[in-house]
């Protein structure tokens, strides 16, 4: 299908809907807009024309055969290539996302962790941590294009400012700092805080 521009809210959904089809049992050939819906607690006519915008393999009455739909979804997300990211920060947080092998189903490998003095060589898995002095020639030996903040909020900006140098073209941050960056780089901000609060408040107004 012909690549189109989508809005970001609809690019946030399409990962749990390839993660709910890829969850189906495998008897299961045709899933329709409603029941994707109705497993996602979203609207029909939304889940509707999101689909529509990335499959042209709706059929009526029917509604897409998953095999399809999964793979419309894949090529749509650009799942199959991969894209080589780093991490800036090895505590807790930096370790633990570096041994998570989750990322690489949805094409990202990320090579190391990087720190200004780190206190192991390692990670638990196995993954290689460095010193912020090797952090350049690492990311252009290895085309890295993702750069991943999980510092301090009062450290945050200088591990940017890092990355950007080092010809990084996208940033995940993990910590609270608002970033400043070029026009050309683009920042994805997890707030692990407000998301927390979220999730408390959600449960407050249940009870």
């Amino acid at each position: 299908m012909e690549s189109k521009k989508v809005s970001q809210k609809l690019l946030s959904r399409l990962p749990l809907y390839l993660n709910y089809l890829k969850g189906l049992p495998e008897w299961v050939v045709d899933v329709s807009a409603t029941k994707i819906a109705s497993a996602l607690n979203l609207g029909d006519v939304l889940v509707r024309k999101d689909l529509a915008k990335i499959s042209d393999g709706g059929r009526r009455k029917l509604g897409y055969e998953r095999s399809s739909l999964i793979r419309d979804i894949e090529e749509f997300l650009d799942v199959n290539s991969t894209t080589c990211a780093v991490i800036v920060g090895a505590g807790k947080l930096g370790q633990a996302l570096l041994d998570y092998n989750g990322f690489e189903k949805s094409g990202l490998r990320i090579l190391a962790g990087f720190d200004i003095h780190p206190s192991v060589q390692k990670t638990d898995g196995g993954k290689p941590l460095y010193s912020m002095a090797r952090l350049e020639s690492f990311c252009h030996c290895y085309d890295v294009r993702i750069g991943i903040i999980t510092v301090p909020a009062e450290f945050a900006q200088d591990a940017c400012n890092s990355l950007v140098d080092c010809g990084i073209e996208a940033i995940w941050n993990f910590s609270p700092a608002h970033l400043r960056v070029p026009d050309h780089v683009v920042v994805q901000s997890e707030n692990l805080a407000v998301s927390l609060t979220s999730l408390r408040m959600q449960l407050k107004n249940r009870s």
